[in-house]
């Protein structure tokens, strides 16, 4: 099976990897600054004890030979755009998609571009990030990969899918329930993003300080009560135990992104679920200035 990662970032590029060392025929999209440094230093995975290095195989847009039966979706929502323009080329009548992108709204624009049967639901977990050598960087021992059909019926090749993404050395499930999966993550990143991105700090300093704990449930309150009204209840223990740990550590990727001055994902995780809640009739209006706070730093950074 042929597989195309697009992107070869802190997500893209530690699966794709993880796929490529296992033997699978993989390559990776990707711009010609990312080419230069992976043909330079090769695809290499570091932290927790690890030092992977894998040879990737490298297109770049313009240079896609045909159709592959898989693409895997894997860049920055500010990204997507170009991404679906780069990635055409790549995608035939049989080609499936699955995206890993953090929010909804880019399932949208995958079916505009390439139809309902192509795009698949999915759901990456994974804690890295990309160091100023540009290798990837394992933060926790986090790493998992869900998909599954958004509607039935479920593609007659997705068994196929399945296996070949299995056994490559991380987890992976074939899930019944992906949207349901999407939304439950989509609220939990964006309850992360909140409590450590808006007060700019660890779980631990934010519970630490007076009323951070307040402000923790009030967050999770707001995610999950959307995902709830929006038909994918779900359970907010495991965000409830992550993000009120005292003397915790943890941060979200978005705290990181505005940390080191990167442009961040507001409008895919906060901007769109702010909206979906106002459509649904849900107060959200910590996650209305958390928007409008990443906004601000936004437009500054564009």
């Amino acid at each position: 099976m042929r597989i195309l990662v697009v992107g070869a970032g802190a997500t893209g590029g530690f699966f794709g990897g993880r796929l490529a060392a296992a033997g699978r025929d993989v390559t990776f999209l990707v711009r010609a600054a990312r080419a230069r440094t992976l043909h330079g230093r090769g695809l290499r995975i570091t932290g927790l004890g690890e030092d992977t290095v894998v040879t990737p195989r490298l297109v770049l847009a313009g240079e896609i030979d045909g159709p592959y039966d898989l693409v895997l979706v894997s860049v920055k929502a500010t990204a997507l755009d170009a991404a679906i323009a780069d990635m055409y080329p790549a995608v035939g009548p049989d080609t499936l998609i699955i995206p890993f992108l953090n929010g909804m709204r880019h399932i949208d624009a995958l079916v505009a571009a390439f139809g309902e049967d192509a795009v698949l639901g999915g759901v990456a977990k994974v804690a890295t990030s990309i160091s100023p050598d540009g290798d990837i960087v394992r933060l926790a021992d986090l790493q998992s990969l869900e998909y599954g059909a958004r509607r039935e019926p479920a593609p007659a090749r997705l068994a196929d899918v399945h296996k070949e993404l299995s056994g490559a050395g991380f987890p992976t499930g074939l899930s019944k329930t992906i949207n349901a999966d999407m939304w439950a993550k989509w609220a939990f990143i964006a309850a992360a993003g909140a409590v450590t991105g808006l007060p700019r700090g660890t779980v631990g300093d934010v519970v630490a300080a007076p009323g951070g704990i307040d402000f923790v449930e009030a967050v999770i309150a707001e995610c999950f009560a959307i995902t709830a009204v929006a038909g994918y209840p779900a359970d907010p223990a495991f965000a409830r135990t992550m993000l009120t740990q005292a003397g915790s550590s943890f941060t979200s990727s978005l705290y990181r992104d505005l940390v080191d001055g990167n442009s961040i994902e507001v409008e895919a995780i906060f901007g769109d679920l702010v909206e979906r809640a106002r459509g649904l009739g849900v107060s959200v209006p910590v996650l209305e200035m958390t928007t409008l706070t990443l906004r601000v730093y936004q437009g500054r950074h564009l």
